[in-house]
């Protein structure tokens, strides 16, 4: 019965925000008022005025675009306990989410919120995957790299729970909420190897699917996707072995089973190793984030899950609320979901102030990127959510994003790059010169003249030191054509010329382990632009050495 209210569901809920594209400014127009009308008497709602706002423009008249800090005082009131401060309902619980700074968010989650806003979306999201995979639904065909049973939850001085969205029960809300990967054998570890240990959880979860005939692989952040093969590259051995010997951790766990044991060391013994696509010949689909830094190495990773494995994009979203769903096949963007949150826009060249003049979801330009602002019934109101999109189209009159990058810009001369522009350019420059590429990140450096870039890149394979100049040479042109302050700081010579460091192919994924080892949760360690972090830059540079690929051009 859960399985076909499952269903229900996740295609009940896509004809709904469907539906909603038809008639988008109504649907935009109702959210609003009804974020109003929920909220008018919360202490937000008062000192803003909102049993007068009757217009769009008067709710931009009454409550300034503000980011997390703006709204954190009023969410740490509401964490301590006291009620109707953003939201008349009292939050169930609160997420978690890293900023930009790197610090752990609290963003309040409200019954409003969860449904009218989470679990549509939530569901919605994996219309497509069913439709198009629909082995993938059964218990043991999906493994979700998000879901991290027997992770450790911390709680507010409320009491309330403060956890990662996918840490959520979400069973509470009926027999048929609940998300793939989350119910297989993996989806409860046994209670005595519950570790505080995050990657052994995964180990332990990884050792229990290798017995079973995986379909599709969640992972939402491109990392962890990253992440997983490299792992099971140096746990392979213990996999075989507890599958052999009938264990888990070292405890019993089933029954032996010497012959998946064979095969599996038959193709390790054939291919040095085993991949996922060794282990799992099934896969079909994996769904995560396909922009960003990912742009650089998700073809050649989705070669590790098998031949002819599609990419699914995940939904632009943010812990705050939902911003674009994929509702095609398009390979990395979708529809804003105008029947869950009220959206305005400004344009990613200007200043997010809190007057800003915003635009309307019908008012955006094909090809334009803009800040994204949300409000809806969960307490924000002309939240700045801290991320820009990308519009790649529209699917029934409403803009198709895509995500492009954090709200961050990075200039020492006047240049005002964004994080797309260094991803397009690193994915040019790529293109240019036939470098495969783990991952890289820029970050602003001192140069002897002048401020410089510096360019950390993990190839897959050794460069030659001509192809390290020619790498630097294209990224230089790249970044001129995308940047026309950054061209014009270069001409000028306010800016000198990049400076490219060749990495170890492994130098990100060993920061990546070394952050999760630290305590992040993995979903929440993600690529980064313009690296804020000198301990950590220096460290992945510092495996050029180790590795004997050269200092870079």
């Amino acid at each position: 019965m859960a399985h076909e209210e499952y269903l229900s569901n996740v295609f009940g809920q896509r004809q709904r925000i469907v539906d909603a594209l038809g008639e988008a400014r109504e649907a935009q127009d109702r959210v609003l008022r009804t974020a109003i009308e929920a909220n008018a008497g919360t202490a937000f709602g008062r000192e803003h005025g909102f049993e007068r706002i009757r217009t769009v423009d008067d709710f931009r008249a009454a409550v300034p675009i503000g980011g997390y800090d703006a709204f954190e005082p009023w969410i740490a009131r509401a964490a301590e306990g006291e009620s109707g401060v953003l939201t008349a309902d009292d939050p169930l619980a609160f997420f978690t989410s890293s900023g930009s700074t790197g610090a752990h968010k609290k963003i309040p989650v409200t019954p409003g919120f969860v449904r009218d806003c989470f679990l549509p979306f939530l569901f919605a999201a994996f219309a497509g995957v069913i439709e198009h995979h629909p082995d993938v639904v059964a218990e043991t065909a999906t493994f979700s790299l998000k879901h991290d049973p027997g992770a450790q939850t911390a709680t507010t001085a409320s009491g309330r729970p403060h956890l990662g969205a996918s840490q959520l029960d979400y069973a509470r809300f009926g027999p048929g909420f609940y998300e793939p990967g989350t119910k297989g054998p993996w989806g409860d570890l046994p209670e005595d190897l519950v570790t505080r240990d995050t990657l052994e959880r995964l180990y332990h979860r990884t050792r229990i699917a290798a017995e079973h005939d995986l379909r599709a692989v969640v992972g939402i952040n491109p990392a962890q996707v990253a992440a997983w093969p490299w792992l099971i590259d140096r746990w392979w051995p213990d996999i075989v072995r507890e599958i052999h010997d009938g264990t888990l951790g070292g405890k019993p766990h089933g029954a032996p089973n010497p012959e998946r044991a064979a095969e599996l060391e038959r193709l390790a013994a054939y291919h040095g190793t085993l991949r996922p696509g060794d282990i799992w010949p099934s896969i079909e689909v994996i769904v995560c984030w396909p922009t960003g830094l990912a742009t650089l190495y998700l073809p050649r990773l989705r070669e590790e899950f098998g031949p002819g494995v599609r990419v699914h994009p995940a939904p632009v979203a943010a812990s705050e609320g939902p911003i674009g769903l994929p509702l095609d096949r398009h390979p990395t963007a979708g529809p804003l979901v105008v029947s869950s949150v009220f959206y305005e826009f400004v344009p990613a060249d200007e200043a997010l102030a809190p007057d800003a003049a915003t635009l309307l979801f019908d008012e955006l330009e094909e090809g334009g990127e803009y800040h994204v602002l949300l409000t809806h019934v969960g307490g924000f109101s002309r939240y700045a959510v801290g991320d820009v999109i990308r519009v790649v189209g529209s699917l029934g009159g409403v803009p198709r994003v895509e995500y492009a990058g954090r709200n961050v810009t990075s200039s020492a001369a006047g240049e005002n790059l964004r994080e797309s522009h260094v991803v397009r350019a690193l994915a040019a420059a790529c293109g240019d010169t036939g470098i495969d590429a783990h991952n890289a990140t820029p970050r602003l450096g001192d140069g002897a003249a002048a401020p410089r870039y510096e360019v950390a890149l993990a190839p897959r394979t050794p460069m030659l030191e001509t192809e390290a100049e020619a790498f630097t040479r294209a990224y230089d042109g790249r970044l001129g054509q995308v940047a026309p302050g950054y061209r014009a700081a270069r001409e000028r010579g306010a800016l000198a010329a990049p400076q490219l460091h060749v990495t170890a192919p492994d130098a990100f994924l060993l920061e990546w382990e070394r952050r999760v080892e630290a305590g992040n949760r993995p979903p929440q360690v993600k690529d980064r632009v313009f690296w804020s972090d000198p301990d950590g830059w220096e460290r992945i540079v510092a495996r050029t050495a180790a590795a004997g690929v050269g200092a870079g051009a």
